[in-house]
């Protein structure tokens, strides 16, 4: 499958997380063949959200569940929000080798984290990234979150005002550059 193949998946997953008044993130992995697994943010409403629920560790775990036939790094994650520094850590851990994102995580992303300033664990892993692919559409879905008055999760972020801020989706929006890389 393509990466916008793959990221319109991802971003039905999103939507449906939104449908449910989640957090809209939406994450699948997959590789030329096919989408191995899917996944989308859980946990995010209510009183006490859950910052492990979400939709890459999903993802991560429901691939670590299938049968160890597949190649870490001949997979592509994609993902409607850049992964934090948690979910980034895992995927290093996992292996996977292409990490594709729709909407740059103005408060929490991890991508472009030094990984050479880390052990060498991390360091040793270098993971393509291409970021902005379908970043209007991703854009949409945080802005109707965020303009929610039911949606509590993370409201008066830096996350939530930099979204609020963007032109509306659909209007003039410079677009990310795939494979860019800023990790490194």
């Amino acid at each position: 499958m393509t990466d916008d193949e793959l990221m319109q998946a991802a971003l039905e997953e999103a939507s449906d997380a939104l449908a449910r008044g989640e957090f809209p993130v939406g994450c699948v992995i997959g590789n030329r063949a096919g989408i191995l697994v899917r996944a989308r943010r859980r946990g995010s409403t209510g009183p006490a959200p859950s910052e492990l629920a979400h939709a890459e560790m999903i993802a991560l775990q429901r691939l670590e569940q299938l049968a160890p036939s597949h190649e870490a790094r001949s997979l592509t994650l994609a993902v409607t929000l850049e992964p934090c520094l948690m979910c980034y850590g895992a995927i290093l851990l996992a292996g996977i080798g292409r990490i594709v994102y729709a909407y740059e995580d103005a408060m929490g992303g991890g991508t472009g984290c030094p990984l050479e300033r880390l052990g060498p664990l991390y360091a040793s892993r270098r993971p393509s990234i291409g970021a902005g692919l379908r970043r209007s559409e991703a854009l949409a879905l945080f802005q109707a979150f965020f303009a929610d008055p039911a949606a509590s999760y993370w409201r008066d972020s830096l996350l939530a005002r930099y979204t609020l801020s963007q032109a509306p989706a659909g209007k003039v929006q410079p677009e990310g550059h795939l494979d860019r890389c800023r990790c490194r």
